[in-house]
């Protein structure tokens, strides 16, 4: 993979006609380390967030060693490419023959699950094992995150105790779980779903070995600015420390869009302008499907030799495919000279950029580089320079 020192080194290199993934293999490695020092208990990597190989190698360099992986696909990836990383299966339903797998053939060990059916699918499919770690899922609100993870998976506070019940009675060690949604803009969201964690224990009367507080944790968009990373931290080790459960317990997260929002960018031409519509060479089958389907608002700016003078305006793109639907409403501020043939370079897309992205209509193909700069936002430029470092707590 060649490198180069920004978009405009790759711009002036390349004129590719393809867009081109920008990665920044020290931004991921600095998030990583981030949570590494500083989140008081264990983090693991929600692949599904970015599954590129070089991703989960760079993070695992930084010290991330455990992941947390959605299906049968990803527990093949992640142990091929890291044959020593503890991986965690934390989808709440799975097939039989995919918890099968991942126990026998992958070593999995630790199974999340919402149902009592889905504790006894874990049961039967490992064959009555003894060594595992069964997380029941609490289903709690998604009000204070963009985007909301509220309604397809979790049991109730009321629901839940009789499932920590019966989880108790085969789990080798139990685990209480919940997801916030994704882009958590407050701390609050974990205070109010530990409180929650509380109430199923007390109810359950049972002993918890692990509270894992799921993602949701935020990155910085246009229009999206959370506090500080350590200020979630803080309220999510306060709420721990408050509850019911063993001393030996651990505390897990499984950050995904914290870890590689900032760790790559695309570099995108526009082929057409209409006005205040910009068609470029990526989109909505591309990488930009948040941008088109949930209006996920991107930092943009125009990559030229000569900087321009004219003052901004608001843009929307359409992407390259026939579709209709391959429109982002933006709106995306550049310069007001921008025109055919010039590039954009659209960041922040580590997360969720390359995961979702499709061959349709023969688009999708590109090169990736990796580049030195900067990302276009930061959550830990500044935060992670700081030498305070908090160990893994233990109660």
């Amino acid at each position: 993979m060649h490198t180069y020192h920004n978009a405009l080194g790759v711009a002036a290199a390349l004129r590719p006609a393809q867009p081109v993934t920008l990665v920044r293999p020290h931004a991921a490695q600095r998030a990583a380390r981030f949570f590494v020092e500083k989140f008081p208990g264990l983090s693991m990597y929600a692949v599904k967030a970015n599954p590129s190989p070089e991703l989960l190698k760079t993070l695992w360099d930084a010290g991330i060693t455990h992941y947390d992986v959605a299906s049968i696909a990803e527990v093949r990836l992640v142990r091929e490419t890291l044959p020593q990383a503890t991986l965690c299966f934390m989808h709440p339903v799975k097939s039989p023959e995919a918890i099968a797998e991942a126990y026998r053939v992958h070593g999995v060990r630790t199974f999340s699950l919402d149902t009592a059916c889905e504790l006894e699918k874990i049961v039967a499919a490992t064959e009555g094992a003894t060594d595992l770690t069964l997380c029941v899922r609490l289903r709690v609100s998604s009000a204070h995150s963009k985007l909301s993870l509220a309604s397809k998976f979790g049991a109730s506070v009321d629901e839940a105790p009789a499932l920590l019940l019966a989880a108790r009675q085969v789990a080798d060690a139990l685990g209480v779980c919940f997801h916030v949604g994704s882009q958590a803009m407050s701390p609050q969201a974990y205070a109010e779903a530990m409180s929650m964690v509380r109430a199923a224990i007390v109810q359950a009367g049972v002993t918890v070995d692990v509270v894992d507080v799921g993602g949701g944790f935020p990155s910085v968009y246009p229009g999206m600015e959370p506090t500080a990373m350590a200020a979630y931290f803080e309220v999510i080790h306060r709420a721990y420390e408050s509850l019911p459960i063993s001393y030996s317990a651990e505390l897990w997260c499984e950050p995904g869009r914290a870890l590689c929002a900032e760790y790559a960018s695309v570099l995108a031409r526009v082929e057409k302008r209409k006005g205040d519509v910009l068609y470029i060479n990526d989109g909505a089958y591309g990488s930009l499907f948040d941008a088109a389907h949930i209006d996920w608002r991107y930092p943009v700016r125009l990559i030229r030799d000569d900087e321009s003078t004219t003052k901004p305006m608001d843009f929307s793109f359409y992407g390259p495919t026939c579709d209709d639907l391959d429109y982002m409403a933006g709106p995306f501020a550049l310069p007001a000279d921008i025109a055919e043939g010039d590039y954009v370079e659209i960041g922040m897309l580590g997360a969720y950029g390359s995961a979702m992205r499709t061959q349709f209509n023969g688009f999708g193909q590109g090169e990736t580089v990796i580049v030195t700069d900067e990302p276009m936002a930061t959550t830990f430029g500044v935060i992670a320079a700081q030498p305070a470092k908090v160990t893994r707590l233990t109660k």
